[in-house]
């Protein structure tokens, strides 16, 4: 499975590169290289890798519902079992244009999450952390005056601490099992889209800087990065645009009462493979995402994949 999901992306990212007139492909190997440098895990709940955006409408109100599963090795030992952890949220996203260059990306998720332990099945359910996130379109072309069109938008927000934090679950051995962090975190994003015709590309990367919450922890900074090559196909009453491309997170290492916590730094590649239809101002989505390399929490947490359905309203 992993070998076939390494020539997609590799023949993925050869046609993003011949799109933008290069024919010379890129060197893969050297691409994942770049982002091989953390061995644990952060704050996977929020799903940073999830993006902010849809392919069809730049400004919508919606709902998502995005689903993380994991496991888990229950206990410190090589014999360990490996237990099971979901990750639901229903999140309220929305784009919504505020000036003629600037737009307002809000996320309001609700979680409910279960993990098996040894003394059974817990479950935390609840309203995660508020992201307000302003992005300004940093340069635009005119649709009719080049054969390429591109975008390039910039911005930052922050991520308020609404939802609840529990310090019981610093000691498990996935301490990102948590409704939110507890802190407010202040978030920087950049967004890039290129289109020729029916096909584009949209790149997109944030990075989150956690403070230190009401209980001294801090969870680790966050770098997310996504890539998606997409082909808009137009009926006489729907649009499709299929989509294809990577995405990833990287985080720092935790902290608590001012020292670094081992073992909580870590990062994960995905592949991503989807599809959205819309038609007049109404559009649906559906995302999935597989685990292409990962070193979460020194090995002792595993992606399993994740997926995403959206409905969208265009503004």
């Amino acid at each position: 499975m992993k070998k076939t999901l390494f020539i997609l992306l590799f023949a993925l990212l050869s046609a993003t590169k011949m799109l933008a007139g290069d024919g010379n492909p890129p060197d893969f190997k050297k691409y994942l290289e770049a982002f091989d440098d953390c061995d644990a895990c952060g704050c996977s709940a929020s799903g940073g890798g999830m993006g902010f955006s849809s392919m069809i409408n730049q400004n919508f109100v919606g709902l998502r519902y995005i689903y993380q599963s994991y496991s888990t090795k229950d206990g410190i030992f090589n014999n360990s079992p490996w237990v099971g952890q979901d990750f639901n949220t229903i999140q309220a996203w929305a784009r919504i244009p505020v000036f003629k260059r600037l737009q307002l990306s809000v996320q309001v998720p609700y979680h409910f999450n279960s993990r098996e332990l040894a003394t059974g099945t817990q479950n935390i359910s609840g309203i995660g952390d508020i992201t307000v996130l302003g992005l300004y379109n940093v340069y635009m072309t005119k649709k009719d005056s080049t054969v390429f069109t591109h975008i390039l938008s910039a911005g930052g927000g922050v991520k308020a601490p609404v939802g609840k934090y529990d310090s019981n679950n610093n000691g498990s051995v996935n301490p990102s099992f948590q409704l939110g962090t507890g802190s407010w975190d202040y978030v920087l994003a950049a967004e890039y889209v290129i289109r020729k015709k029916q096909w584009g590309l949209n790149a997109m990367t944030s990075y989150i800087m956690k403070t230190e919450n009401s209980k001294q922890y801090q969870f680790g900074n966050q770098f997310n990065y996504n890539a998606t090559l997409f082909y808009a196909a137009e009926g006489d009453k729907i649009t499709w645009v299929p989509q294809a491309g990577i995405a990833g997170e990287i985080y720092a290492t935790n902290r608590q009462y001012s020292q670094d916590v081992p073992g909580t730094k870590g990062d994960i590649l995905f592949s991503k493979l989807g599809l959205e239809a819309g038609t007049g101002k109404f559009s649906a989505g559906v995302n999935a995402m597989l685990p292409i390399s990962q070193n979460l929490i020194g090995g002792r947490v595993e992606a399993n994949y994740r997926l995403s359905v959206n409905l969208n309203y265009s503004l």
